[in-house]
């Protein structure tokens, strides 16, 4: 099966203080699954995220999305790559206009495309707020009045309006309860089997990781320590800095 997204030595220096945040990565990720990219803080995976949403340059090496390189991608395909990749960030609250009731929220990814109010455009916002788990009475409801979780739902249900090929988690459930962050983590991989959409999640939780994701990651000082299947990463790891997070992990539990 051909890659849905390919990473080969992608690398970042920021020029200001001279850090270089991401070096030498490379990775793939197939249609329908989940890379789960962990670390601790300032391990330069939430740079790695905005490198492959086109948010930061890179200073070195290739993204490819569909086969094609990224990085000459003309206006109109850009265009069309930012319709099929898309994100969730950290703060749900951050993420939706706070002056926009969820109707609204939900219907500006299809405005910007060009497509005016009818009768299509209000069933794909109810078929939106069904899969995300939200009823249709909150389509009037301002983000204020959602509690985290809700807003959260509604954050996926826009991400997931254009029907996107990938979308990009980037640390999506850890200002939730615990809770709340199992119930959302369900969701996203309920929404991935209806979907087939591909998942690059980040995550400093390898309790987080090992619930959704298939293949995982490890970075440390901007570098990969360890990429593999789930199963072998937490079970057979092979990096000391793995086996590290993974020691910690038990103290916690």
């Amino acid at each position: 099966m051909s890659a849905l997204l390919r990473v080969n030595g992608l690398t970042k220096r920021f020029k200001e203080s001279g850090v270089l945040a991401v070096r030498d990565v490379s990775f793939s990720l197939e249609r329908g699954r989940t890379l789960g990219v962990v670390g601790e803080s300032g391990c330069g995976k939430s740079t790695l995220a905005k490198l492959v949403l086109r948010l930061l340059p890179c200073d070195g090496g290739e993204i490819f999305f569909e086969g094609r390189r990224v990085e000459g991608l003309g206006e109109r395909e850009l265009k069309v790559f930012r319709r099929k990749v898309q994100i969730i960030f950290q703060e749900p609250f951050l993420s939706l206009d706070p002056r926009m009731r969820v109707d609204a929220v939900l219907k500006e990814p299809f405005w910007i495309q060009g497509m005016r109010e009818g009768r299509s455009l209000e069933k794909k916002v109810k078929e939106l707020l069904g899969q995300a788990g939200l009823p249709p009475s909150y389509r009037s409801k301002y983000p204020r009045e959602l509690s985290g979780g809700e807003c959260q739902r509604a954050a996926i249900a826009r991400a997931l309006a254009l029907d996107p090929e990938l979308l990009v988690c980037d640390e999506p459930v850890s200002s939730l309860d615990a809770l709340v962050r199992v119930q959302i983590l369900n969701l996203l991989l309920t929404l991935q089997k209806e979907r087939k959409v591909s998942y690059l999640f980040i995550t400093h939780d390898l309790r987080v990781a090992r619930h959704i994701s298939d293949d995982i990651l490890v970075m440390k000082d901007g570098e990969v320590c360890e990429h593999g299947p789930r199963e072998e990463v937490f079970g057979r790891p092979k990096h000391s800095y793995t086996r590290m997070l993974l020691e910690n992990l038990k103290k916690i539990s």
